[in-house]
C-alpha cells in the first residue's frame, strides 16, 4: 500500500445511474489518481427511471454487490462513500455576496470558506422564498463564478490584503425525494455517505480540466434517463442544467419496433456500436436480425430531437448565446449522429463537439489494464476527485423528535434544520394576534393585537439561540414562538378618551357620559368590540337617558323643559343644554302655551302661580321678616294682581278669578298653619324677594333674575353665595349674597 493511499485513504465513488451503478475505489498520489479497482453492474429490472430511484431495494442489492466485489478486490472493508445526484427537477440560484472588515485585513482560507459560506446560505434562502409549493430541497453543489477584491474582479482571494471580499455563485438545489432516496439505498447496503455532489459537477472534474474552463465551453452528460449539463466560462462553472431526455427513450423506441423487453432492446442499441447487424429474439420467441443501418434510420429523428433539445438548454444556459465547444459524456451520448446534429443544432464545427474518453485521462492511473476506458466511467472517477476538492456531506440531527439530513457546508446553525423541517419563519419569531378592525362615527380604526412569545431553542439540553452551530447526531428541542391575543376594545375603553356631556341639570353642573351604539343599537360599556362593527359614539343623550343616568324619575305633577322649552322624553341634549324639571304648580303662566293642559288640573291651588293678591300671601308667621319687608312684598304682589289681571284675556281665565275670589279667606288659615316665608337676598347686587315656599335653596333665585341660561355667554357658570362657592341646593336665608354669571 503506498504512501499515499495510507496518508489521505482510499476513496469510494459510485455512480448511481439509471440502467447501472458503477464504483471505483481509487487514492490521489501527487498530481495523480491511482484506480485500484473499478466494478459495474446493471440493474436486473427499471428500478430507476430518469434518474430517480423507484426500488429503493433493489437499487441497495445492487450497490451491496459493487461494494463487496470492491472490498473482495482491494482486500479492504469498505464505509465510507462518494455519490452524486442527477439533475433531475434541478434548480440553480445565483447570488453575489460580499464581507467587508473594519480594517485591511489578510485573506486566508478562513476568509473565503466563510464567503462561500454565506453564499450559499443566501441561495438557500432566495430559493425557499421563490418555492411558492413549499417542498424541501437539498443543496447538492455550489460553484464560484467569479471573486471580487475592493468591488474589483480577481482570479484568487488567497493571500491578498482587502477591506471587501466578494463573490458571484451559483447553488444548485435538488428535491428532498430525490437525495433521500439515494440515502436509504447506501445506507441499506451498510455503507455511509462522505460526499455528495451533482453529477455535471462530478464529470467536468474529469471532462474539462481547470486550465481548459476559461473558455466557453459546455458539458452534456448523456446518461440513461437525464442529459444533464454544465457551462464553463471565465474559469468557472456558471450554469447547470437537465432535459428529461436521454439513451432510455432510445432503447424504448427500439423495444416496441422489435417487439422485445427492455434489456434485450438494450443489447441491441450497443450492439450496433461494434456490428453492422444484431440479433435478437423477440417476445414471441422468434429469431430476428436486425441491421445498424435500420436502427440508426428508426432512431434518427429521435436523436436529432435529443440534439435539439440539448442544444436549445446550452444556449438557455450561456445567456443566448452559442458555446464554442461542447464535450459529451455517459453512455447515452455515444449512440451515432448525435454529436453531428448537436453541433448542427448548436452552428459550431462537427469536430468541436466530441465525446470524452480515455483523452482526457491523462492523469489517471489504471491499476487494472482491463479496464475501458470510454465516456461511461467518466463520471465515477470524478466523484471521486471532486471528494478531495470539497470534502463535504449530510450530517444527520434530529429537531423536535424528527430525523433530519442536512448539507454541510462547514457552518451549520440550528436555523438551518428549522427550516429544513418546513417550519413557517413566523413560528420562531413573537407574532402579534389579528387585529380588530372596525368604524368609528363613519372612519376605519384598526386594534393591533398582542405581541406573542418568541420561540425557546435547546441544544442537547442546553438553553441557546438559532445561530448556534450545529454538529452530527445534534439534539435539537424547539417551542415554537406564539401569536398573541388578537385586538380588542370595549366601548368603556373606547369612549374613555372622548370628552364627557356636560350639561346643567336643576341649576347644577353635571357631568355623563357619551353613549354608543353599535350597529344601529345601544350597548352597554362592557360591550366587546367585533370586527366589522359600525360604532358611533353619540354627542348628545336624551331627556330619558339623562333622568336614568342621575337615577331621577318624572313624577306625575313634573315637567321637563330643555333651555327653557318643555322637552318630552325623546327630546336631545347636548353639550352645555340646561335641563330642569319643575313641578306643575310652579310654572308660571310665561313656561305655558295659552291651551297648555297644566292651567285645568284638579290639584292647581292659588299657590300654583305668582300672579296671587297681596292679600294671598300669609306673613304673620314669618318672625323673622320686618314690617319693611311686608311693605315690599305688598309693592311685588301689586304687580303681581296686574300682571293677573292681563292673563285672564285668556280662554282659562275664568278659572283663575274664581280661585282669586277665594284666595283671601283660604290664606287665612294658612298664615296660621306658619307654612309660607318671604325672604330677601341680594342677586348680583340687585334685591330679590323669595315667597311662598316653606324653605328656599340657592337655585330659587333663578326664576327671579334677568339671566339666561338658554344661550351660554361663557364656557363656566360661576354660582357664590356668601363670597365662596355655592351648592345648588344650597338653603338661603334673608340677607344672603349672592352671585351668578357665565365666566371663559
Amino acid at each position: 500500500m503506498s504512501a499515499s493511499e495510507t496518508k489521505e485513504g482510499l476513496v469510494f465513488g459510485l455512480d448511481i445511474g439509471t440502467r447501472a451503478v458503477v464504483g471505483v475505489v481509487g487514492y490521489r498520489e501527487k498530481d495523480t489518481f491511482v484506480v485500484k479497482a473499478i466494478e459495474s453492474i446493471e440493474h436486473e429490472s427499471r428500478a430507476m427511471i430518469d434518474g430517480q430511484i423507484h426500488d429503493i431495494n433493489k437499487v441497495a442489492v445492487t450497490v451491496g454487490e459493487i461494494k463487496e466485489r470492491l472490498e473482495k478486490k482491494c482486500k479492504i472493508t469498505l464505509k465510507d462513500v462518494c455519490i452524486a445526484a442527477a439533475g433531475r427537477v434541478l434548480k440553480t440560484e445565483e447570488v453575489h455576496v460580499e464581507i467587508e472588515y473594519d480594517d485591511e485585513t489578510l485573506i486566508l482560507e478562513e476568509q473565503v470558506f466563510d464567503l462561500i459560506s454565506k453564499g450559499v446560505e443566501e441561495a438557500y434562502k432566495k430559493f425557499q422564498s421563490e418555492n411558492e409549493f413549499g417542498e424541501k430541497y437539498y443543496c447538492v453543489g455550489k460553484s464560484v463564478i467569479k471573486y471580487f477584491m475592493n468591488d474589483m474582479f480577481i482570479l484568487n482571494l488567497l493571500n491578498h490584503k482587502a477591506r471587501k471580499i466578494a463573490c458571484d455563485m451559483i447553488c444548485t438545489f435538488l428535491p428532498y425525494d430525490v437525495v433521500e432516496g439515494l440515502y436509504a439505498a447506501v445506507e441499506i447496503a451498510g455503507l455511509d455517505v462522505a460526499n455528495l455532489t451533482l453529477e455535471p459537477i462530478a464529470a467536468i472534474e474529469v471532462a474539462i480540466p481547470e486550465k481548459f474552463r476559461m473558455l466557453n465551453i459546455a458539458l452534456v452528460d448523456v446518461g440513461a434517463g437525464t442529459s444533464d449539463i454544465c457551462i464553463t466560462k471565465d474559469g468557472s462553472v456558471v450554469a447547470y442544467g437537465m432535459i428529461p431526455i436521454a439513451g432510455d427513450s432510445l432503447t424504448e423506441i427500439i423495444a416496441n419496433y422489435c417487439l422485445v423487453e427492455f434489456n434485450e432492446a438494450e443489447k441491441i442499441k450497443k450492439g450496433i456500436e461494434h456490428a453492422d447487424e444484431v440479433e435478437y429474439e423477440d417476445i414471441l420467441g422468434l429469431k430476428n436480425t436486425i441491421s445498424k443501418k435500420d436502427v440508426l434510420e428508426l432512431l434518427d429523428s429521435h436523436i436529432r430531437e435529443m440534439a435539439k433539445q440539448a442544444s436549445d438548454e446550452i444556449i438557455r444556459l450561456n445567456g443566448g448565446n452559442k458555446v464554442s465547444a461542447i464535450f459529451v459524456v455517459g453512455g447515452g451520448g455515444r449512440i451515432e449522429n448525435y454529436t453531428k446534429y448537436l453541433a448542427e443544432t448548436q452552428d459550431i464545427q462537427v469536430n468541436r463537439v466530441a465525446v470524452r474518453g480515455e483523452d482526457v485521462m491523462g492523469k489517471i492511473i489504471f491499476k487494472d489494464d482491463s479496464v475501458v476506458k470510454d465516456s461511461l466511467i467518466v463520471t465515477p472517477l470524478g466523484i471521486c476527485l471532486h471528494f478531495y476538492e470539497e470534502n463535504n456531506s449530510f450530517v444527520n440531527v434530529s429537531i423536535n423528535d424528527e430525523r433530519l439530513k442536512l448539507y454541510d457546508n462547514g457552518n451549520l446553525a440550528v436555523v438551518d434544520a428549522v427550516m429544513q423541517i418546513g417550519l413557517d419563519n413566523n413560528a420562531l419569531f413573537p407574532r402579534r394576534g389579528d387585529s380588530l378592525v372596525f368604524t368609528l362615527n363613519g372612519e376605519e380604526k384598526v386594534v393591533k393585537g398582542e405581541l406573542g412569545e418568541a420561540c425557546v431553542v435547546y441544544l442537547n439540553s442546553e438553553l441557546t439561540n438559532l445561530h448556534a452551530p450545529l454538529h452530527a447526531n445534534d439534539i435539537i428541542n424547539l417551542v415554537p414562538s406564539t401569536k398573541g391575543e388578537p385586538g380588542s376594545m370595549t366601548l368603556a375603553k373606547l369612549n374613555s378618551s372622548n370628552p364627557k356631556l356636560k350639561i346643567t341639570v336643576n341649576k347644577m353642573n353635571v357631568t355623563l357620559p357619551n353613549l354608543c351604539t353599535v350597529n344601529g343599537e345601544i350597548e352597554v360599556d362592557s360591550y366587546s368590540i367585533q370586527n366589522g362593527d359600525d360604532v358611533e359614539v353619540l354627542d348628545y343623550l336624551k331627556v330619558s337617558q339623562v333622568l336614568e343616568l342621575l337615577d331621577m324619575e318624572l313624577k306625575d305633577n313634573e315637567v321637563v323643559f330643555v333651555n327653557n322649552e318643555e322637552a318630552d322624553m325623546n327630546t336631545q341634549v347636548y353639550a352645555r343644554f340646561n335641563l330642569e324639571i319643575k313641578k306643575k304648580k310652579e310654572l308660571t303662566y310665561a313656561d305655558l302655551p295659552e291651551d297648555n293642559e297644566y292651567l285645568s288640573g284638579e290639584d292647581e291651588t292659588d299657590e300654583d302661580t305668582d300672579s296671587v293678591e297681596t292679600e294671598d300671601i300669609e306673613t304673620s308667621n314669618d318672625t323673622e321678616e320686618t314690617s319693611e319687608d311686608n311693605a315690599e312684598v305688598k309693592d311685588d304682589s301689586s304687580d303681581d294682581k296686574s300682571s293677573k289681571e292681563k292673563s285672564t284675556k285668556s280662554s282659562k281665565a275664568k278659572r283663575t278669578t274664581k280661585k282669586s275670589s277665594e284666595s283671601k279667606e283660604e290664606s287665612k288659615p294658612a298664615a296660621k298653619s306658619g307654612k309660607n316665608k318671604i325672604i330677601t337676598v341680594s342677586v348680583n347686587n340687585q334685591k330679590v324677594i323669595l315667597k311662598d315656599k316653606e324653605e328656599y335653596v340657592f337655585v330659587d333665585v333663578v326664576d327671579h333674575i334677568d339671566f339666561d341660561l338658554k344661550n351660554p355667554k361663557g364656557t363656566v357658570l360661576i354660582t357664590n353665595i356668601n363670597g365662596r362657592k355655592a351648592e345648588f341646593l344650597e338653603p338661603i336665608k334673608t340677607g344672603d349674597i349672592i352671585e351668578i354669571y357665565w365666566e371663559e
